[in-house]
């Protein structure tokens, strides 16, 4: 082992090496060599472990004998890494294959953290780690500022669980710049498609030096936002939100608690309007929620409900929203934020979410039925939202016989944690679900050039990831504020997070582009999905079309004769 230059942290490291029992390595960042990123993941518990990712990353000069990879079943203490000379934006990923070896636990969650030089303590992975097999652990960070000497370590939630064994560990850095280079050949690839203009005359002569013009009149991609109650009668609000969104969201207004304030007494007057406002103006809208696990968001006169008239009551709220909005909404949250409350689970048994699913897909077999909860793409630190929490729940009811067609992600973020946040999606992108972001903000405790910062990093993430298959924010205007974030003033004045809103939607748009035919009647472009206009014309002669540009691998041809 080296020895490094500051001797007080040599001494902190030290000391936690010998506090955990950890046999470690000294790495150095200085090994890398560029790598494109490796969206692989693992949900299943295997026999044996898969290599390591980027045949270990920094990780692999430095791995001596067989430490590292392979399955370490007489070792009887964690392992660690020391990592030296970590650098600043640097997005660092990192894996491993983990088993537990304990009499009492069958499963534990185990985190995977990084000590910093202040001795900060950050998580950077969890996984549901098996004392029979081995599972993937998947995750990463990114540093503020650099650091000399960095303890990467592991832990279980089980305060009296040490023995945990790692194998096939990996480390990769990539730079900002890598990161951004990769996150557009994704959209290249997945957002956009290339298209071929054919222009020929009634008898199949190909014409060149024929003028084109393309303009995108929609969207494919899902980008919106949640509305309120306020967006009733409010022109300047209706007008600025139909510029930039497709899609939108209630923020609370067919929640149970607003709807049913009062036993039987149901008012559907706000949303009924706020889907006239959405409906005519063909912006797509997800369903949120119909039941809300919280007991703080829950009808008050349904908390005193027990059994059989809980039961009732509850029937009757799905037949009755669902019944009434019939094909109207895309989405339904069918039982909100389920892995961090139980409110109707424990009054009405296990099988209650399950009963829920049932039952809202007979009712509206058109909506796409979710899941939707938090903390489990904003933080690894929340043991009740770790991703491998979000599949088991999402396995036992898809084995129950529910019909569950997505996987919801809040996104309420504190400091994102993006190479995290990649690591989740690509684990939860195993279940071949559609996976949507659906309530994305920054918290107000940051500054608002702090929160158009850390909003841009997230929503290009998203956009980016080829499992995310739509984008909402969580910006309803208030008088008195939004929830956490808003994108403009009470004046409809952009605040930087706006700014950032209004830069990305002009960039993940194909703008008005044009140009003449080649000597083959031939015009190519390169367009973002969704719905097109090209006007041709040729002498005394042109025609105006439209065509869809759908997601494909191929070229899209598209042959037009000018009479």
């Amino acid at each position: 082992m080296r020895v490094l230059e500051s001797g007080f942290l040599f001494i902190l490291l030290f000391n936690l090496l010998s506090w955990f029992q950890l046999p470690f390595l000294v790495v150095s960042s200085s090994s890398y060599e560029g790598h494109w990123y490796d969206y692989s993941a693992y949900t299943e518990c295997k026999s044996y472990p898969e290599d390591p990712l980027y045949n270990g990353g920094i990780l692999k000069d430095n791995v001596e004998g067989n430490f590292g990879n392979h399955l370490m079943e007489t070792i009887s203490y964690s392992p660690a890494f020391l990592l030296e000379n970590l650098t600043a934006t640097t997005r660092y990923t990192f894996s491993c294959w983990v088993k537990i070896n304990a009499i009492n636990y069958s499963s534990s969650l185990v985190k995977a953290r990084l000590s910093i030089d202040d001795s900060k303590l950050e998580c950077i992975g969890t996984v549901m780690a098996r004392s029979d097999c081995w599972s993937f652990l998947k995750g990463g960070f990114v540093l503020d500022s650099p650091s000399k000497a960095s303890l990467l370590f592991f832990e279980s939630v089980e305060e009296n669980l040490t023995d945990i064994m790692i194998s096939s560990a990996s480390l990769q850095p990539f730079t900002i710049e890598q990161w951004g280079m990769h996150q557009q050949n994704n959209i290249r690839l997945k957002r956009k498609r290339m298209v071929a203009v054919h222009l020929s005359d009634e008898k199949g002569n190909q014409i060149s030096g024929a003028s084109i013009l393309i303009q995108q009149l929609s969207k494919d991609f899902p980008f919106g936002s949640a509305i309120a109650k306020t967006i009733i009668g409010n022109s300047a609000y209706q007008d600025w939100f139909i510029k930039r969104f497709n899609a939108a969201v209630f923020e609370n207004e067919l929640k149970w608690y607003v709807t049913e304030k009062e036993q039987g007494n149901l008012n559907y007057s706000l949303a009924d309007q706020m889907l006239e406002f959405v409906r005519g103006n063909q912006i797509l809208v997800r369903g949120h929620n119909i039941f809300w696990e919280d007991p703080q968001y829950t009808p008050k006169w349904v908390l005193d409900l027990n059994g059989e008239e809980l039961k009732s009551v509850v029937d009757s709220r799905i037949q009755s929203l669902l019944s009434r909005y019939k094909g109207e909404f895309v989405h339904w949250d069918v039982n909100n934020e389920m892995l961090h409350f139980d409110f109707y689970e424990q009054r009405l048994g296990s099988d209650a979410s399950l009963n829920f699913f049932q039952t809202a897909q007979q009712e509206d077999p058109l909506a796409t039925l979710f899941m939707n909860d938090f903390n489990v793409v904003e933080t690894c630190d929340d043991k009740n939202s770790s991703v491998d929490s979000y599949i088991l729940r999402l396995r036992e009811l898809m084995e129950g016989g529910a019909i569950l067609d997505g996987i919801g992600l809040e996104g309420h973020f504190t400091r994102p944690n993006i190479p995290f946040m990649r690591a989740v999606i690509d684990k939860l992108a195993t279940l071949n679900l559609p996976i949507w972001l659906t309530e994305i903000d920054i918290s107000k405790k940051m500054d608002q050039q702090t929160q158009a910062t850390y909003l841009e990093e997230v929503l290009r993430e998203g956009f980016s990831h080829p499992s995310i298959n739509g984008i909402m924010l969580w910006t309803a205007l208030h008088p008195n504020g939004c929830y956490q974030m808003c994108l403009t003033d009470n004046n409809f004045k952009n605040l930087p997070t706006g700014d950032v809103v209004d830069k990305l939607l002009q960039e993940w748009q194909t703008n008005q582009t044009g140009g003449v035919t080649n000597e083959h009647g031939l015009y190519s472009f390169n367009g973002f999905l969704g719905e097109y206009k090209i006007s041709v014309s040729f002498g005394n002669k042109s025609t105006v079309t439209t065509f869809s540009l759908p997601q494909g691998e191929e070229t899209k041809h598209l042959n037009i004769q000018l009479y």
